[in-house]
């Protein structure tokens, strides 16, 4: 495998291409935007740089990541020689079963296809494909470049090859990847969407503060990140959309999205994106 196109310039998409640019894959990003996409490139930049100054990454290997790095509009010339295409556009069935279609109807024979889906069936959205043996879930947490886990999806008819192929990729990453059979949430989503509706409910009923919320979390089960910062880091929206999806799809009162988390995703309030969510992200 040497060519990679990641679909989509956001949060998700222009940290994947960071990672696979500087892992030494002839990387391009793909977002039809344009103000987007130059975004996607400028953000990969600043992070690298910022690296650099750190000390943990090497001029010369910022520099090697970018010459293999490019940034194009069109889809079909995005995905013409791509020996994986990953696609990583907001979490919607018919958006991403339509891009899906799309890719595979203007890609070579041999090229794998995966979602960057944190919750969507694999199943469902590999039902949609030609050959849907080439298709698989390659779920990576942000920030990109610096979380090491990366969930390896495969649904019922995923090819034994390309799970294994995209579990060395995962690891050619440097990253550690797990292999999950497809089911709603997958391990990750399941798991961290049911604590942090659990939190936001206690935050709902006055138990604690959403700093001692996530303290307690921290120093007491050493999380590395309580989950209502996590739920602003990841976006509120995202969050709502993962946990409707999960009790439409498992029931349980414990999937049900809390009144505050619709409240203050109907206000805007998206967590640090938007500058305000569970905490204040403009304050000092």
């Amino acid at each position: 495998m040497k060519r990679v196109t990641v679909i989509g310039a956001g949060t998700m998409g222009h940290g994947i291409a960071h990672v696979a640019s500087l892992a030494g894959y002839d990387t391009i990003l793909q977002d039809a935007g344009v103000s987007a996409l130059e975004s996607g490139l400028t953000r990969i930049r600043s992070t690298m740089e910022k690296g650099v100054s750190l000390g943990k990454l090497e001029l010369g290997a910022m520099q090697d990541a970018l010459a293999r790095l490019r940034g194009v509009s069109d889809l079909a010339e995005a995905v013409a020689e791509a020996d994986l295409v990953v696609e990583a556009v907001p979490e919607s069935m018919e958006l991403k079963s339509g891009l899906l279609q799309a890719i595979e109807a203007q890609v070579p024979d041999h090229t794998i296809l995966a979602s960057n889906t944190s919750s969507l069936s694999i199943d469902a959205l590999g039902s949609v494909l030609a050959v849907p043996e080439r298709f698989l879930g390659l779920h990576f947490f942000n920030p990109v470049h610096i979380m090491a886990l990366v969930e390896v999806v495969y649904g019922p008819r995923t090819s034994a090859v390309v799970r294994e192929t995209g579990v060395e990729f995962a690891r050619s990453l440097g990253k550690e990847p797990i292999l999950v059979k497809d089911s709603p949430g997958f391990a990750s989503s399941r798991l961290g969407v049911a604590l942090g509706l659990e939190a936001m409910r206690m935050l709902e009923e006055g138990v604690a503060s959403a700093a001692d919320i996530d303290r307690a979390m921290e120093l007491g089960y050493r999380h590395p990140m309580g989950p209502l910062r996590l739920t602003d880091l990841v976006g509120l929206d995202v969050r709502l959309g993962i946990a409707r999806y999960l009790h439409q799809e498992l029931g349980g009162e414990h999937f049900r999205p809390p009144s505050i988390l619709e409240r203050l995703v109907e206000e805007g309030k998206l967590g640090k994106k938007s500058g305000q969510g569970f905490y204040d992200w403009e304050a000092p």
